[in-house]
């Protein structure tokens, strides 16, 4: 009896002293809840406005059907192993894009924090171009285009009807672009103040943005089921719709005739690389954060060849919609079609709702067409995921304080603390200055706005870090590879 008593005494039972708290357990990490979510996510991510906007003005403008031999040879030997690569390290550390390079080699996370630096810089800035996609979308839904008429308010001096006109200075759509969408003011030294209705826009587009990413990939994974979808019906329709306007013909004969002698210009071949390095985000980490979250033994090199075929699949196939319609175009204006073809921006904002202001039903053709721009720009920021974009940064931040950010609400507390501070970023770009912040080359257009935008070419941020992504890839696998041996 006493032996159980001092037995008892022993046993010190412990107590949470007042006010104390327990700390958190961290949650696990989540994955795809099916491989089609997964596929869908890195479609979205690859396949973007680069594929609509980029790749077939590079198409015409290098050589026509003559552009493929270099695309596909850097396809081959440059596109799939980079983009296997970044899969395969991703699904392997079961990391983000930083805390992946401490797992495989300290010594190179510096690499991973520079593409985050990319990333961030890219989530503030492009999703300016959402909010311009959403203005015109809700300009569209209207009995007459805007910009197809010189019967409204800021239709000041001489102006035609885009129809009526091919002098760029005097066309109704170039004073909508400068008077109502960006306001441009004398210089940079007239800030001006913040346009509510642009502002508008932004937040709009920031708010779908954070509901498609909030909770990880139990959203992220349905969202992509229309976001990476969608996109493919409306550039089905539009390119249906092309092909059976007049002038058609012309347009996709200038898209696809091969010029053989134009392979001698090096140019080509740069512009082919370079569009491989583009429009698969290769050495921006967002790879490796959607892979990362893939089972262990998924076979990742077959879903990346399947991926960088559909990549180069829809490439070809939006030039069939876009130089139809701009073939159509030429041809109501009578005009060679090297005067509409344009590439980047200019030709979601400037060529493409010329040209549907021209066709019956226009304002039909034209929402489809934002509807189309929206959702691949969410789905892909310019060839990066918009909200995969923000994904990437949010996970990589979050796998480098697992024990406190892996915990309760506080990703969601996260990526609204992003999002705000991105916002208010944003908000500078949508100002009367925007002339000077925001400027898109003039890639031959003859469309003779000021140099309206200014966004810092992303392929050349591509290119820089994926040239440095390569040499110390390759350095990597020598050394894990003569260890192994």
């Amino acid at each position: 009896m006493s032996h159980a008593a001092n037995s008892m005494s022993l046993v010190k039972i412990s107590t949470p002293a007042p006010g104390h708290r327990e700390r958190p357990q961290a949650q696990k990490r989540g994955q795809w809840s099916n491989k089609i979510e997964f596929f869908l996510s890195v479609a979205g991510e690859i396949i973007g406005l680069g594929n609509v906007w980029r790749f077939p003005y590079l198409c015409y403008r290098n050589g026509g059907g003559a552009f493929f031999i270099p695309y596909i040879l850097f396809f081959v030997f440059c596109g799939m192993p980079l983009f296997f690569l970044e899969a395969a390290l991703g699904q392997f550390t079961s990391e983000g894009g930083i805390t992946c390079w401490r797992r495989i080699c300290p010594i190179f996370e510096g690499i991973g924090y520079a593409t985050q630096v990319i990333m961030a810089q890219l989530s503030g800035y492009y999703i300016v171009i959402l909010a311009w996609a959403i203005f015109y979308l809700c300009h569209s839904f209207s009995s007459e285009l805007p910009w197809s008429s010189c019967n409204n308010t800021w239709n000041t001096g001489v102006c035609n009807p885009c129809h009526l006109s091919t002098q760029p200075s005097s066309q109704a759509l170039a004073k909508w672009l400068k008077w109502l969408v960006l306001r441009l003011s004398k210089g940079i030294e007239y800030f001006g103040t913040v346009h509510w209705d642009l502002a508008l826009c932004l937040l709009g587009a920031w708010v779908i943005c954070y509901f498609c990413i909030w909770k990880g990939t139990k959203s992220t994974g349905k969202v992509v089921y229309v976001t990476a979808t969608f996109p493919y019906i409306m550039l089905v329709v539009l390119m249906i719709r092309g092909v059976t306007l007049p002038g058609a013909a012309d347009g996709l004969r200038f898209y696809l005739y091969p010029d053989i002698s134009r392979l001698k210009d090096p140019q080509v071949w740069m512009d082919a690389g370079t569009q491989i390095l583009f429009s698969y985000a290769v050495c921006l980490g967002c790879i490796t954060t959607l892979s990362s979250y893939n089972n262990f033994n998924n076979d990742c090199y077959k879903d990346c060849v399947l991926l960088c075929c559909l990549n180069s699949a829809t490439s070809f196939l939006a030039g069939f919609a876009i130089f139809s319609v701009l073939g159509f175009m030429a041809f109501e204006q009578n005009v060679p079609i090297s005067k509409v073809a344009v590439a980047g921006p200019g030709l979601a904002f400037i060529a493409y709702p010329k040209a549907v202001s021209m066709m019956p039903l226009a304002p039909l053709w034209a929402s489809l067409f934002f509807i189309m721009l929206l959702f691949l720009g969410l789905d892909s920021q310019v060839t990066f995921d918009f909200f995969v974009c923000v994904e990437t940064f949010v996970t990589s931040t979050m796998d480098m304080f697992p024990s406190t950010l892996h915990t309760g609400h506080r990703r969601e507390l996260l990526i609204l603390a992003c999002i705000v501070v991105f916002y208010l970023c944003g908000l500078f770009l949508i100002t009367d200055v925007s002339r000077d912040c925001i400027k898109l080359p003039n890639y031959n257009s003859n469309i003779s706005v000021p140099q309206c935008f200014m966004l810092p070419s992303p392929s050349s941020l591509v290119s820089c870090s994926t040239c440095t992504f390569c040499m110390l890839a390759l350095i990597r696998a020598k050394t894990l590879y003569t260890k192994k041996n």
